[in-house]
Parts: C-alpha cells; sequence; structure tokens
C-alpha cells in the first residue's frame, strides 16, 4: 500500500488502542507521554531496539579522515553532535570559530550551544532535512563538506550532495547494534512506533517472521516510512510532516479518534 492510501482519514472511527510501543529509549521529558496516557487512557512502553556505540579514538585514526580539515559539517541527529564533538576532543582537535554548519532541523541546531559560540551567520537549518538547504549549500559550494555518520552511512544525503555535484567527505564516527528484544517475543502492542529504518531492521534480524496483522504503525520521517514499505507492511499514523511534527503529536492525532468516548 502507498504512504498516500495509508494515510488516516478524518471520518475513519479506528480500533481503540490499549498499548503502545516506542521503539527507543525513554525520554528525559516525556510530559507529552504521560498526558496522552491520562487523556486516553493508555499504556505507552519505551524499548530501544538499537545501540548507538561511539568508536573510539583509535578506530576513529585509521580513517586518516581529519575534522579540523573541513569547514562546513552536515549533522543529520543529536547523536552524531555528541559524537563529532567527542572524538574531537579525545583527538585534541579544536575546530576553527570559521566552521560552518549545516543541521537538519532547528533542534539539533540549537543543540549546539552545548559545544560552541552559537552564532547565526554560520549555522543553517532545515525543519526536517538537509535537502531543505539546497540554496545555502550551492551559496557555500566552495567549502569542504563532512558528514559524521554511523556505519550504516547515509545514503539520501550522500544521494543529495553528487546531485548538487558538491563533494561530500563520510566520516563513521558511530556504529549502530542491535538491543535485545526477546522479552517482546509474546507481548502484543496496538501500535509499534519507530523512529528510524535501523529499528526496523532490527525487529526483522530478532523477529523474522513478524507480520503485522491488526498492528499499527507510526513512523518518523520518509527514511522509516521507505524501510517499513519495503518490508510489506503498511504505516497507519506518519510523524514529521507539518500536520504532525513528531511522534507524540501524530499518537494525539490518531488516539483522538480511536479513543474517543463511545469507542
Amino acid at each position: 500500500m502507498s504512504a498516500s492510501a495509508a494515510q488516516i482519514q478524518e471520518s475513519i472511527q479506528e480500533p481503540r488502542v490499549k498499548n503502545i510501543l516506542i521503539s527507543q529509549a525513554e525520554p528525559a521529558q516525556r510530559a507529552q507521554y504521560d498526558d496522552l496516557e491520562r487523556k486516553y487512557d493508555v499504556r505507552i512502553d519505551f524499548v530501544p531496539f538499537v545501540t548507538l556505540e561511539g568508536l573510539t579514538e583509535k578506530e576513529y585514526r585509521k580513517n586518516r579522515v581529519y575534522p579540523n580539515d573541513y569547514t562546513a559539517i552536515i549533522f543529520t541527529s543529536r547523536h552524531a553532535v555528541d559524537h563529532f564533538f567527542r572524538l574531537c576532543s579525545e583527538m585534541r582537535i579544536k575546530m576553527s570559530d570559521e566552521t560552518k554548519y549545516f543541521c537538519a532541523t532547528e533542534a539539533i541546531a540549537n543543540y549546539l550551544q552545548k559545544y560552541i559560540n552559537f552564532r547565526k551567520r554560520k549555522v543553517f537549518n532545515g525543519t526536517r532535512s538537509i535537502t531543505e538547504l539546497r540554496a545555502y549549500i550551492l551559496k557555500n559550494k566552495g567549502e569542504k563538506f563532512y558528514l559524521p555518520c554511523s556505519d550504516q552511512g547515509n545514503p539520501e544525503i550522500t544521494s543529495f550532495f553528487k546531485e548538487l555535484t558538491v563533494p561530500l567527505q563520510e566520516a563513521i564516527m558511530y556504529r549502530t547494534v542491535n538491543n535485545d528484544l526477546s522479552e517482546l517475543a509474546d507481548v502484543k502492542y496496538d501500535i509499534i512506533a519507530f523512529f528510524t529504518a535501523l529499528e526496523i531492521k532490527s525487529i526483522f534480524e530478532q523477529f523474522p517472521e513478524f507480520k503485522q496483522e491488526d498492528r499499527r504503525i507510526c513512523v518518523f520521517g520518509t527514511a522509516a516510512l521507505k524501510a517499513v514499505s519495503e518490508r510489506g507492511l503498511t504505516v497507519n499514523i506518519q510523524a514529521g510532516t507539518p500536520e504532525a511534527p513528531s511522534i507524540a503529536v501524530a499518537l494525539e492525532n490518531y488516539l483522538r479518534k480511536s479513543n474517543s468516548p463511545g469507542n
């Protein structure tokens, strides 16, 4: 089923939801999810499907690629920010004050304040994706671009830069490792929410016979949407859109219909 066919129509009364599984660690601030539990009488569990492990300084040095040789850094997640500056610190590398940073979202751009003196003139951000920064990247195509990423790489970004004919250096700074999900084997959830394609890969590697059945699937962003669709599953709830910028908002939009009084 196509993504458009899987969109929820306002007129449809959805089956009631009793429990929800979110495939990431419980956030420090979970007030939005607490509100959903109280308001719609659901239980929300957080189980991280994957763990990110940073490369050691010794492992990274084998690449012979050094961040301070580059003038523009691409960040697609907070994890990338943390591992970038961790390795810079361990290698005693200080980035120039003139380094430019291109971030996928405003939240990632703001997170940079943890590590740098934040100046608007050298930090650019999209709302959902680096691809929204086409004009800024082309304007700065003379810079040397560097992309901190996981061992899975970032095909979307590398393809985008290839399309722009702007050179880009990928640098693996962390790896993904599946968490043990065996305790979920006999647990049934009405909704499973995925943030990344790696979480979907994890569940199929550990449960090769996994079937959607009457579960509803929620995804954040285009990569997770693509990964779910490629597995032959149906996306029922989509986040990372103007109508639902976060998983919490997307879930509430759905629960408003599924768990309305009388359902």
